[in-house]
């Protein structure tokens, strides 16, 4: 919210710099993010003085070119080269010396700098009216009138108003201080509490509406929860023209563009009061009356941007009697029916809505206009008839505007403001501050709060209307300590710093650790957005979460898995010549459930490219599923995880094929191929690895195993190579868990290096799998004869238990 420095002081009597009074403003709540110096014109006019041509010849290279020498002061004579068609001899102009900069009102500014234009030197420039900000006229150079005195500084023949307007991050509950009035309000509370100022608030002039003038105009509010107040007035003669410049300039200044002195004044009035109006042409409103009601779901409405919109049956909107929309309540006009150039009445509105129908309107048509703003923090209803009746002197005051009709107010129900309990222990309970009683009430009337006091240290509160958000006594304590000033609560030499239990190791430490593992392993971690397109989903999919997304409306569910945001980050990277991509992210994942929607936490890990881009000691290799298991087994056993079983995932529509690692009968992971299919929904056709970790399920089973470190076995191993020969169905993790089972502590790793089928060697549904045994005792040197007797159970067993024999 842009707050303008002048324009404060027109209400308030203060001698405090910009600098100073941004201080205040950020001390009260009212965070300054940056002060803007604003000039009527810009740049100031500075360096341009006036001149007078003293000779005027043409230039001898060029038939539209003009030598001219300008007495600029000082017995100064400048050589300048002009083009301009009406320069002459005896003229006072405005010129710009070699070292000035001008401000163009088309293009950028620039510095005059000494130059030869066809073989003749010019030291300056003699400037027209467009190219230094004082006008739009390009015809020639403007000419000043003659009493002028050569050297006369062109910045004090014109009156330049230099501002400073305050940038605030205006927070959500400050609904009393979307305008000037309501900012210098909390300014002239802070004043009265913390210096010594006996001003008050200058009020703007209003007019003073009669209601003598009878029209045949009705206006109806259906339904009065959505429109608490609805206020209007009716005006004739009006001439719609430029605003003054003074008004310009305030708009200017907080960076509204002045369009005719109607909607200028509308403008003005939201900025000063925060009370939003809204001028319809009388002629666009059929059968003499508005209508506030909602219209039926799909009713289309053309907006003032000339949008078609298809209405929802909760926005509500302003009709005329024959029930053609007219505006968006609150948010935003329709065509046809705003202020033109040959618009001579006018319906002004002043409403109070109410501020979830208009947030809700605001997201959902994507329109997030000055008026929404105001309305969604919760305007105030006491303001809408003093809004109308200052917008009413400035349209007779600059638009000969007269009022036609009564001022029609409809507030069937006027809103009560809220009354709150106050003990003042409490206020200095929470403070940390010993406040007194009566600075405590000086402060709380100082923001115009009534205070009745019950009893010794207890007050009933009532609260204005305009502070939306002050509905509890903690609301109370903190605008009290806003006002009191937050610098003036001492620090304190203690430091308490609570001793908060968890369970070791937390989820964050896990994350961390496995982040950076797989960081240093040469992978890259990503970040996704928890939002995607429905087009990458089957059609009627029930358990998508879908949500109104105004800033993207193509991202318009949360992610139901990890596998298209990861897809979309490779599409970016290989697009942009980043081709072998390792990458991994934590995030969620949200799928609906009946009427709850669930979140799971998963790590994504993914490959594509090349896993080796190949060195002198390394080949090119491209990334296959075996590279993708290996980190994902690896990962594991970091965490300590290590009994898990490979099943076959089955049919996936996600998959070319994949496969599950099950641990006590929950899916730690799932990781394979993604499906053509998949990636040519993205234009991709490279192959992708993917693997999905519930992350979940990880760290739930990382907290059944505490990884060890211990010295390495001074002992020599032993190794083994079995060739077995078994059924086709029997996997190596059945192999490996009956090796370990007997081997017990003796066993220090089992690896399959070899598959080999033959039916004609081996018979029909046979396979022969070649596993390395490593046995090892941390106590002595195994012997083997030891080795051998181990060696001979496993293969007993393993033949009694899975039919293996061996080759």
């Amino acid at each position: 919210m842009n707050i303008s420095y002048n324009w404060l002081k027109q209400y308030l009597t203060i001698d405090h710099s910009p600098e100073q009074l941004s201080e205040i403003l950020t001390a009260i709540g009212l965070e300054v993010e940056g002060v803007q110096k604003f000039e009527s014109i810009e740049g100031g006019l500075k360096g341009l003085v006036a001149g007078r041509v003293m000779e005027c010849q043409p230039h001898p290279n060029a038939d539209k070119l003009k030598l001219t020498k300008v007495d600029v002061g000082g017995g100064t004579l400048l050589s300048i080269v002009c083009g301009a068609p009406n320069v002459d001899k005896d003229q006072m102009v405005v010129v710009a010396p070699v070292g000035c900069t001008i401000y163009p009102l088309i293009g950028h500014p620039f510095e005059i700098r000494r130059a030869k234009i066809r073989g003749e030197v010019s030291e300056g420039m003699i400037c027209a009216e467009d190219e230094i900000g004082l006008g739009t006229s390009h015809a020639g150079i403007m000419v000043l009138d003659p009493d002028v005195e050569p050297g006369k500084m062109i910045s004090d023949l014109f009156q330049i108003e230099i501002d400073y307007v305050y940038d605030i991050g205006l927070t959500p509950n400050r609904s009393d201080a979307t305008s000037h009035l309501g900012v210098a309000k909390d300014l002239l509370a802070y004043l009265r509490v913390n210096e010594v100022y006996n001003h008050s608030i200058a009020y703007p002039e209003v007019q003073q509406i009669s209601e003598r003038f009878p029209k045949n105009f009705n206006v109806k509010v259906i339904d009065a929860q959505l429109c608490p107040r609805y206020a209007g007035v009716i005006f004739e003669n009006i001439e719609v023209k430029d605003s003054p410049e003074w008004l310009k300039n305030r708009l200017s200044s907080i960076g509204v563009r002045p369009l005719n002195n109607v909607v200028d004044i509308t403008n003005f009035v939201l900025h000063e009061y925060g009370q939003p109006l809204h001028a319809f042409d009388l002629e666009a409103i059929k059968g003499g009356g508005i209508v506030v009601r909602t219209l039926d779901k799909g009713t289309p409405f053309i907006s003032l941007d000339e949008k078609e919109r298809v209405l929802h049956e909760d926005d509500l909107m302003i009709c005329d009697a024959e029930m053609n929309p007219l505006c968006m309540a609150g948010v935003f006009g329709g065509l046809g029916s705003g202020v033109t150039k040959t618009t001579k009445r006018i319906f002004l509105e002043s409403a109070h809505f109410h501020s979830i129908t208009i947030r809700k309107t605001s997201t959902r048509h994507v329109l997030r206009t000055d008026a929404a703003r105001i309305f969604e923090k919760g305007s105030d209803p006491t303001i809408v008839v003093e809004a109308l009746k200052r917008a009413a002197f400035l349209l007779e005051k600059y638009a000969n505007a007269t009022v036609a009709s009564k001022i029609y107010d409809l507030y069937p129900q006027p809103a009560i403001p809220v009354q709150i309990d106050l003990n003042t222990q409490r206020v200095r309970k929470l403070i940390g501050l010993n406040i007194s009683d009566s600075e405590i009430e000086n402060i709380l009337e100082a923001m115009d709060m009534k205070v009745n006091v019950l009893r010794e240290g207890i007050y009933k509160v009532e609260v204005p209307l305009n502070k939306a958000d002050v509905t509890r006594e903690a609301d109370l304590v903190e605008e009290i300590l806003r006002i009191y000033g937050y610098d003036r609560v001492p620090f304190s030499n203690h430091v308490s710093i609570p001793l908060i239990s968890d369970e070791f190791p937390d989820s964050y430490t896990l994350k961390n650790r496995i982040a950076d593992f797989l960081s240093g392993r040469g992978m890259l971690q990503m970040m996704n957005l928890s939002l995607v397109s429905s087009d990458y989903y089957p059609k009627g999919r029930k358990d998508l979460v879908y949500i109104h997304n105004t800033s993207n409306e193509s991202l318009d569910i949360m992610r139901p898995d990890m596998i298209h945001p990861a897809l979309g980050t490779i599409v970016y990277n290989y697009n942009r010549n980043q081709k072998n991509l390792k990458l991994f992210e934590f995030g969620r994942t949200y799928v609906l459930q009946g009427k709850k929607i669930i979140e799971r936490e998963h790590l994504a890990i993914v490959l594509s490219g090349l896993y080796s881009e190949g060195n002198w000691r390394l080949a090119k290799r491209k990334s296959d599923y075996y590279d993708l298991l290996e980190i994902v087994e690896s990962t594991l056993s970091n965490l300590g995880i290590k009994a898990y079983k490979f099943i076959d995932s089955g049919p996936d529509d996600q998959f070319e094929y994949s496969v599950d690692l099950v641990l006590d009968q929950q899916v730690l992971a799932r990781l394979g191929k993604i499906s053509p299919e998949i990636t040519h929904k993205r234009d991709f056709s490279e192959d992708v690895f993917f693997a999905d970790l519930n992350w979940t399920s990880v760290e739930k089973a990382s907290k059944k195993y505490v990884v060890l470190t211990e010295p390495v076995s001074k002992f020599p191993v032993v190794q083994r190579d079995l060739a077995l020969v078994i059924p086709e169905e029997i996997n190596f993790s059945q192999l490996e868990e009956i090796i370990v089972k007997i081997g017990g502590s003796k066993i220090m790793s089992v690896q399959l290096f070899d598959i080999y089928r033959d039916k004609d060697k081996l018979g029909e549904g046979m396979k022969s799998y070649a596993v390395n045994v490593v046995f090892s005792d941390r106590d002595k040197t195994l012997k083997d004869k030891e080795v051998d007797k181990f060696t001979s159970k496993i293969v007993q067993s393993l033949g009694r238990e899975l039919g293996a024999k061996l080759r």
